[in-house]
């Protein structure tokens, strides 16, 4: 077995090297081989654009991918959520490990729920779906809140709040959590009030599609039940032809009976970024066994959310 050391391509985010890191560190386990992070400036890194504007899709994976194509790495670790729905023919997933815990979270000033945030309250968020979901359940709730568009790192956004700019900003739990700040959340959002991005706290690992053993050793790290779950949710945001910037949520989990795990349910939402109208469904079957039975129950959900106006409701819609 060689013992040259295997390049990983990685962003330069203090997020993406620490997760980059831990798979690094697991891959390296399963290989036997050392692992060396190869840094990579994305378009997304760079850009001071909102990724709306700048398309969202692939801002911050094509650098990688390109790198991998000209062999200038061997694999790469993506935040799943950043990948296109469709998929290379010349690369290939070869793991996603167990997922992160999916919920978006909430850093407020003096350790605030977002129930108990004042009237008027500033919220920071870079995130079409969130701000379709917050203003959503502001309105059920008789809430004054104004969310406040921001880009940044993870450091960026909570200065906002330190600083007195913003009341509060909403982050992914699986990001605080990677780099060791869990303990600066104020409030753990349920998904009843805020439904994640597609694949939100997964990680993607992907190489070539033409590296057998590669691929072979990269699959010790991945998890069947995190592959059938993110696998669902990104068909229903591909059946929806939604882009990941669109205002789009959707989680899949499993419906245990004691210790018995009984089916899978899929969960979606559409919505305005105003939170005035709002498409959310749900479905529940056997927990999928195969690839193309995840597939068909995120095609599934999304035919019933279509049917219900979901495609009015997200702008322009991915082509």
């Amino acid at each position: 077995m060689s013992t040259k050391a295997l390049r990983l391509g990685t962003r330069r985010s203090k997020l993406a090297m620490a997760q980059s890191g831990r798979v690094a560190e697991a891959v390296s386990q399963v290989t036997g081989r050392p692992v060396e992070l190869v840094e990579i400036t994305t378009y997304g890194d760079v850009s001071k654009e909102a990724l709306a504007q700048i398309g969202g899709t692939g801002v911050f994976v094509t650098a990688l991918r390109e790198a991998l194509l000209k062999g200038e790495v061997d694999f790469a670790v993506h935040s799943l959520k950043d990948l296109p729905t469709g998929q290379p023919d010349e690369l290939a997933l070869a793991a996603l490990p167990e997922r992160e815990d999916p919920r978006d979270v909430l850093v407020a000033r003096d350790a605030l729920k977002f129930t108990d945030l004042p009237r008027g309250a500033r919220i920071g968020t870079g995130s079409p779906r969130r701000t379709a979901q917050l203003n959503a359940y502001a309105r059920a709730h008789g809430l004054d809140i104004e969310t406040v568009a921001i880009r940044g790192n993870i450091d960026t956004r909570v200065r906002f709040v330190r600083d007195g700019e913003l009341d509060a900003v909403v982050l992914a739990a699986a990001g605080l959590q990677r780099i060791g700040r869990i303990d600066e959340v104020t409030d753990f959002l349920s998904v009843d009030t805020v439904l994640p991005a597609p694949g939100q706290g997964a990680l993607a690992i992907e190489c070539t599609a033409d590296n057998a053993d590669l691929i072979a050793a990269l699959g010790e790290l991945d998890d069947p039940f995190t592959r059938v779950a993110v696998t669902a949710e990104r068909s229903l945001l591909a059946a929806l032809e939604a882009g990941c910037s669109a205002p789009v949520g959707a989680l899949a989990d499993l419906l245990a009976d004691g210790q018995i795990v009984k089916e899978m349910r899929l969960r979606g939402v559409v919505g305005t970024t105003d939170g005035s109208r709002m498409v959310q469904l749900s479905t529940t079957g056997p927990v999928p066994e195969t690839y193309d039975q995840a597939m068909a129950l995120g095609r599934e959900l999304a035919a019933e959310m279509l049917a219900q106006g979901a495609a009015g409701l997200m702008g322009e819609r991915a082509q």
